[in-house]
């Protein structure tokens, strides 16, 4: 059953189940999902509001960014698992002779390859919601900005569980160019999460004037 599918008790329980999926990496795309519904809902407590007016324009432009980020989260809970699925898959491939130990390896490198870049678009587009709070939660309306710092706080938590799986399938590819490249790649993208994060946060707390 796909996550859309499913209630929120179902994904709960799915997620204590012994089965592997799905696990950390579809709750941290949920979670990321979450947290740009949480923008959307500032956004959508603002437009509308003659208090906002002057930065109405500029709030709908937001909005069409959180939503689709929060579909297309959602829609990575499911991707997270397949990915997963597709690795676990090639376990099971035959490996009595040198032709098919070969075509094994292979399809295990490459499965894991595309493993680690799901939970990094994951990452990518929590950065993104992240990147929205300070804005959103700036000039969104003054009632529920508390939300956009929930907002904050959950992307964040998502995009590093996110990184967590990118890393664990870096670890069994052989491919060391690959390697290096999204070992950089994750490098950058926590540089720019960790003044992002900064940006949002400050900015979040002189509207809220509340420490976080």
């Amino acid at each position: 059953m796909q996550t859309a599918q499913r209630t929120t008790a179902e994904f709960i329980e799915a997620l204590a189940s012994g089965q592997p999926t799905p696990g950390g990496g579809g709750a941290a795309a949920l979670t990321g999902s979450q947290a740009a519904a949480l923008v959307s809902m500032v956004i959508n407590f603002t437009v509308g509001k003659k208090k906002y007016a002057d930065v109405e324009e500029e709030m709908r432009g937001y909005l069409a960014q959180s939503e689709a980020l929060r579909v297309a989260l959602l829609a990575a809970v499911d991707d997270d698992a397949a990915a997963f699925d597709a690795v676990a898959a090639t376990y099971g491939m035959p490996k009595e002779t040198d032709v098919e130990k070969a075509a094994r390896t292979a399809a295990l490198q490459a499965a894991l390859k595309h493993a680690a870049a799901v939970p990094f678009d994951v990452a990518e587009k929590c950065l993104a919601i992240i990147k929205l709070t300070a804005p959103v939660g700036a000039k969104g309306n003054s009632n529920v900005v508390s939300d956009a710092a929930t907002a904050l706080y959950l992307a964040f938590a998502a995009l590093k569980s996110a990184l967590v799986n990118v890393n664990i399938n870096l670890k069994f590819i052989k491919d060391e160019q690959f390697v290096g490249e999204w070992a950089a790649k994750v490098g950058n993208l926590l540089a720019e999460t960790e003044a992002g994060y900064a940006t949002a946060k400050r900015a979040i707390e002189a509207a809220l004037e509340v420490a976080l």
